[in-house]
């Protein structure tokens, strides 16, 4: 669940930057949770060969938040530590983002790039979506759901659906 939250805190925090309302679909199925949001899709450019070249905020400490006394909390009451804190206990995290000028995915296992920026189909219109992948099927069977959306109401910026794989079997 935290993890969940450290991923929309991003959106949140964007949403406010831009003084809007983001939209985020959280899906959980099986070994799988799934956060999209609208956004403006992470930072990446082009180097002088016309490679694209993302923030590395999957792979790198984020300094405002990790491993300070004074981090702020989720709504969950634990410290936010970043995206790489994510990353690092997930065993796979695939992390996509949708610019105006291009969409382009990685894969990350324990926090480690084991991927290159690969260019994808741009779908949609500008966000970011970030796969938390081969988790514990007990953990995220057990994940409560009504908790998590209650939780994720302490997000003044953003509008939040959550699809359970679960829910939609009863």
């Amino acid at each position: 669940m935290h993890m969940v939250l450290e991923v929309v805190a991003y959106a949140d925090d964007e949403a406010a930057d831009q003084q809007r309302i983001a939209h985020v679909l959280i899906e959980v199925a099986d070994d799988q949770i799934s956060v999209a949001d609208d956004g403006r899709g992470t930072n990446t450019r082009r180097d002088a060969d016309g490679r694209a070249v993302r923030k590395p905020v999957m792979a790198t400490k984020d300094i405002r938040f990790f491993e300070r006394r004074d981090a702020p909390a989720l709504p969950d009451g634990e410290p936010r530590r970043g995206m790489s804190a994510v990353a690092a206990v997930c065993e796979r995290l695939v992390h996509e983002n949708r610019r105006h000028d291009g969409a382009w995915s990685q894969t990350y296992e324990r926090g480690v790039p084991t991927s290159a920026l690969e260019n994808v189909e741009r779908q949609g219109g500008t966000g970011t979506v970030v796969r938390l992948s081969h988790l514990d099927r007990r953990a995220v069977a057990d994940l409560d759901v009504d908790r998590l959306r209650s939780l994720l109401a302490a997000f003044p910026n953003v509008e939040v659906v959550v699809r359970s794989f679960s829910e939609s079997l009863e």
